[in-house]
């Protein structure tokens, strides 16, 4: 799963996300959900806070 965040005003699909890393990385690795959010979570340190973007995933649920 990808996780997206979109500049104002940009037009693009959950299909140019899939579309664009199928043609990057191995058959394997292809992105099969794309999430758009707002912003990435991160800690003072600069990490991306993973298990955050799985609790507002199961959240959704």
């Amino acid at each position: 799963m990808a996780f997206v965040v979109k500049k104002p005003k940009a037009k693009i699909s959950h299909y140019d996300v899939i579309n664009f890393v199928a043609k990057q990385v191995a058959p394997y690795k292809k992105v099969q959900k794309v999430e758009f959010i707002n912003a990435i979570p991160k800690s003072a340190a600069g990490k991306i806070l993973r298990r955050e973007l799985k609790y507002t995933l199961t959240s959704r649920l």
